[in-house]
């Protein structure tokens, strides 16, 4: 099952193409632009409290039969955030100290 590579930072809405440098994700994918992470949500996913790592960027050129983004097209449907701006401030202000690895 590949990554679904969500359209859209869920907190500034920016745009962030399958071959996208500065797209973050969580373990579950929830999807934000590098700034959003560092300087609104501090390395805190507003939805699960994790931590964010770089969304890898799938092929364009397809090296390997069926394999590449012609196949295997990525998500279509932009996703916001499911809580307040206040409300994710509080949150990532409350746990970001705390290292990802143990949260």
């Amino acid at each position: 099952m590949a990554l679904q590579l969500r359209p859209n930072c869920e907190y500034c809405d920016k745009d962030l193409p399958p071959d996208a440098v500065d797209a973050m994700i969580c373990s579950y994918e929830c999807t934000f632009c590098a700034d959003c992470v560092e300087t609104r949500l501090h390395n805190v996913c507003p939805n699960c409290g994790g931590g964010f790592a770089p969304r890898p960027i799938r092929p364009a050129r397809q090296w390997r039969s069926g394999v590449c983004t012609a196949n295997q097209p990525p998500s279509d449907r932009r996703v916001h955030l499911k809580y307040p701006v206040e409300e994710v401030a509080a949150h990532a202000a409350r746990i970001r100290d705390v290292p990802p690895d143990r949260r």
